[in-house]
């Protein structure tokens, strides 16, 4: 079977290479000439663990291909996969379209026999039908299906997400599609994963609220976090007493500074302006939306105060810069506000990240310094800020901070230290949602 993959961004790179793991002959489309001519190098360019591996192996197998133009590859294909982005449009707040109508405006010139045009974008309620008109005016005799088949791909484990995911939703009206669908994950049949066939309209919906719940849920967890530390409580013991019930679980039940990432900020901004379109508005996700915003500028503050109100002039290591760990993606970062607010507030930042750096230089301030190491950034660091929860972070102990530290204050967003070890070894500490 032949694929065709438009866009070789996060999700397009990620399943174009693992289809091909599949068996499948895969045929990645990207117009930046220059990513293609490094990915036919082998250059991946974002960081995702395995995913370099997975190219460079089907790639020398013959599975996987680069290309630039449709032509010669969508003639011949049995599904093409939009993958391209979509993201919030300025002035409103909605999905911007535009990249997936005009993938799907070219590819319908292509057409020859029987596709299935897949949306892998995550895309609002009501596009699929939008991407059949575009295909059925550029191409009136053209045969064929639209698809959408949402990512649910986690930054940092996509592959495996991938290979082995909770679910495959699909949204697919005909026998053929539905078929052919079957055809491109019957590897995933044979190991029992759950595929869902819906409606068009549905599998949108899918991915939306699935995305909406879970930044609910981080959003909850952060707002009992500083109920715990206004009553006295600890955060993490009420978070296993709530992830105990299974109805609830414990995923997504862990404190700190607000989400962010490509998916989480947009989608449930599209979200609440899908609602409103229809004028259902759903409020809880809408609070949510507000409140994320307003919890990394309130990180912000917190480091102030730890700091004693004052951070002119003071010299601060800040620990992580991505918006979580295993990936370089910088989309929503809390980092961006944290060290923004912090650097209007006279602070001098020296910051590390193990593989975000290069994406941070141009949306941070020209003045922050950037460093090889945790430790490098630590020395003479009046205060030290945890804003990604990298493994390697975990290693420092209360003696790293000590002796590499001008003054042993260390603010803790993401809880990854223990309180009475740091505290007992001299270590002015602030974390969230703890005494």
């Amino acid at each position: 079977m032949n694929i065709v993959v438009i866009g070789t961004g996060y999700v397009g790179l990620v399943c174009g290479a693992c289809f091909s793991e599949f068996g499948f002959n895969v045929t990645c489309i990207d117009k930046d000439n220059e990513k293609i001519e490094q990915l036919e190098k082998g250059v991946i360019p974002i960081y995702e663990p395995g995913l370099d591996v997975l190219v460079e192996r089907n790639h020398a197998a013959g599975r996987l291909s680069f290309a630039t133009t449709l032509d010669g590859y969508a003639e011949n294909a049995d599904a093409v996969f939009i993958a391209v982005g979509t993201p919030t449009r300025r002035g409103d707040g909605h999905a911007d379209l535009s990249y997936v109508f005009a993938a799907a405006s070219e590819v319908a010139e292509k057409l020859r026999d029987y596709t299935v045009i897949v949306t892998k974008s995550t895309v609002p309620v009501g596009t699929g039908r939008q991407v059949e008109a575009v295909l059925r005016e550029a191409n009136p005799k053209a045969d064929f299906d639209v698809v959408s088949n949402p990512e649910f791909l986690r930054e940092g484990s996509a592959i495996n997400d991938f290979m082995r995911p909770d679910r495959v939703v699909v949204g697919a009206e005909s026998e053929r599609a539905i078929e052919r669908m079957r055809a491109l994950y019957r590897p995933l049949y044979l190991i029992e994963k759950p595929v869902l066939f819906t409606s068009l309209e549905t599998a949108e919906l899918i991915k939306y609220a699935a995305n909406a719940f879970l930044a609910v849920k981080i959003s909850y967890i952060n707002q009992m976090a500083d109920l715990c530390e206004a009553v006295g409580a600890d955060v993490h013991d009420v978070a296993k007493g709530m992830g105990l019930d299974n109805r609830i679980g414990s995923k997504f039940l862990h404190p700190g500074p607000g989400y962010g990432g490509s998916c989480f900020p947009k989608d449930t901004l599209a979200l609440v302006k899908t609602a409103e379109l229809f004028d259902v508005p759903v409020s809880i996700v809408s609070d949510v939306v507000a409140y994320n915003a307003v919890r990394k500028s309130a990180m912000a503050a917190r480091v102030i105060r730890a700091c004693g109100d004052n951070v002119s002039g003071k010299n601060i290591a800040v620990l992580g810069l991505s918006f979580k760990p295993e990936t370089d993606d910088m989309r929503e970062s809390p980092a961006l506000d944290i060290i923004s607010t912090l650097c209007k507030s006279g602070a001098n930042i020296t910051a590390y990240d193990p593989a975000a750096i290069e994406e941070a230089r141009p949306l941070l301030p020209e003045s922050v310094v950037y460093v090889a190491s945790a430790q490098d950034c630590l020395k003479g660091a009046d205060c030290a800020v945890v804003v990604t929860e990298w493994n390697e972070f975990r290693a420092l102990t209360p003696h790293i901070f000590q002796s590499l530290m001008a003054g042993p204050i260390l603010v803790d967003l993401r809880n990854i230290y223990e309180p009475n070890v740091m505290r007992e070894n001299g270590i002015d500490y602030t974390s969230i949602g703890r005494k």
